[in-house]
């Protein structure tokens, strides 16, 4: 798969595709491991760049494995990797969603609507901790994420860039006050 970046990348990303239970954050924790500790692909802080760009670009945010996709192949690596993150649970979805509202209202599927909320609300909370440890484990990444995550969960419908102004004004503030490097060493 070293050889073949686009045959790697397929290889990874279909599977993740697949078990992206939750949207695509689901997967950053896994997708981290894989393309920074196991592949190299990437360093931990081109994870980091890459995913902030996926998170302010419009669209969704599996889109960071398009930009993965064209660091470790270009054009075609990123060609590649958005066909291999978004048709095979495309198809997966339409096949399932055929079978699913047949169902609809019966004891297992309602068990099983319930049952799949905690764990893609897990998923997306490794795929965090994940991105929190990669930006530097410092006190006040994990203070941003956690209160970010109360306002969210207080005002859902909160407009994002509420939250991206918030955010950005903090850590320019943490630069200034001298508790946050801003620049990479």
């Amino acid at each position: 798969m070293r050889d073949n970046p686009l045959l790697g990348l397929t290889v990874i990303i279909v599977p993740f595709s697949l078990l992206s239970i939750g949207g695509g954050p689901s997967i950053f924790a896994p997708l981290q491991r894989e393309v920074v500790d196991v592949m190299q692909w990437l360093t931990a802080r081109e994870f980091i760049d890459l995913f902030s760009i996926a998170r302010v670009a419009p669209g969704p945010g599996a889109m960071l494995t398009t930009l993965i996709g064209w660091k470790v192949g270009g054009w075609a690596g990123a060609i590649v990797a958005t066909l291999a993150m978004f048709v095979p649970a495309s198809i997966l979805t339409l096949m399932v969603a055929r079978v699913y509202d047949r169902y609809r209202g019966r004891d297992w599927h309602t068990a099983l609507e319930a049952g799949l909320a905690p764990v893609a609300v897990g998923l997306i909370f490794a795929g965090a901790i994940s991105i929190i440890r990669l930006s530097g484990n410092s006190m006040l990444t994990w203070a941003a994420a956690m209160g970010a995550g109360a306002v969210l969960t207080l005002r859902p419908k909160l407009h994002p860039f509420v939250m991206l102004f918030a955010g950005a004004a903090l850590f320019v503030a943490s630069e200034i006050a001298g508790f946050w490097p801003i620049a990479a060493p």
